[in-house]
């Protein structure tokens, strides 16, 4: 499914996740084509309003081009506060640097989780001129108590994410636990999940997760059909927040990510790059990368 080499999980030690009431489908949301920073184009499925829906998830940017006219500019130096970015990268090469003196080079089957905390700057920019550049960037809150800490960054390489299959399905654990495996990162407060799934035609998937977690699907492949609902390619499924899980079922050939994540409930202030709790600290994280307070 990808470059991984990571060993795949012996089935008998997987456990079973069992669903009896799976969540239906609230609504289904196409995402909306727009460029960031020196004109890379993209897809931004989660927008700034589903930002308390879907709390703590705040953005999710989808990105897939043979065009390297479309990712060559890359995102230059730009500063962040008071959230983290996991940055997937399915494939291409991007080097990251930031203002806390870390590097690190996000290639096929990657991820880049960086928790900008008080201020960081960095740049992600294309190791390559030509061939595809594919991924996913998810903005995940942090909470309040978090906001200021240190910045904070790990690169995690293909082959460090747990990968299972299960009845047709290939999954690949980046953060919290699916079928007894545990993933990759793990986040106390926010609690998120996250699979990157490759069905085979026909095959079913379920995942156990709480009523209270707030949880969606993006189907970057194929199709899926949640419930009583089928679910296109490039749409996002927002999933209701009730029965005891996810049930999916794929037509054709599918890819999609599974998101879940337990709500912060706190104030969202958000201006472009900085996401805090109110506008007084939004003013003061301008104030302080203007004076060049964000050196990590």
């Amino acid at each position: 499914m990808t470059a991984s080499t990571a060993p795949t999980i012996p089935s008998s030690a997987l456990q079973a996740e069992t669903v009896e009431h799976p969540r239906p489908v609230e609504r289904l949301v196409a995402g909306v084509a727009t460029s960031d920073g020196a004109g890379v184009r993209l897809t931004r499925v989660l927008t700034q309003p589903l930002q308390r829906r879907l709390d703590p998830f705040l953005m999710l940017d989808a990105f897939g081009t043979d065009n390297p006219d479309d990712y060559i500019g890359g995102f230059p130096d730009h500063p962040h506060r008071g959230f983290e970015t996991v940055t997937y990268m399915i494939a291409g090469r991007m080097r990251h640097r930031d203002s806390a003196g870390h590097e690190g080079l996000l290639q096929n089957g990657g991820v880049q989780w960086m928790t900008a905390g008080r201020g960081v700057i960095h740049s992600e920019l294309p190791e390559q001129e030509d061939g595809r550049m594919e991924g996913f960037q998810l903005w995940l809150n942090l909470p309040a108590a978090d906001k200021m800490r240190a910045p904070w960054y790990r690169d995690i390489q293909s082959a460090e994410i747990p990968e299972f299959t299960t009845a047709g399905v290939t999954a690949r654990v980046i953060a919290g636990a699916s079928h007894g495996v545990t993933g990759a990162m793990q986040r106390e407060v926010t609690q998120p999940l996250y699979l990157d799934l490759q069905f085979a035609d026909g095959a079913l998937f379920e995942q156990a997760l709480p009523a209270t977690h707030n949880t969606f699907v993006y189907v970057y492949g194929g199709a899926l059909r949640i419930d009583a609902t089928d679910v296109p390619p490039q749409r996002m499924a927002i999933l209701k927040n009730q029965g005891d899980g996810v049930r999916l079922q794929a037509h054709g050939a599918t890819r999609a990510l599974l998101v879940a994540g337990q709500p912060l409930n706190e104030p969202i202030a958000q201006y472009g790059p900085f996401v805090m709790n109110s506008n007084e600290q939004i003013f003061e994280a301008v104030k302080d990368f203007q004076a060049g307070r964000f050196a990590g």
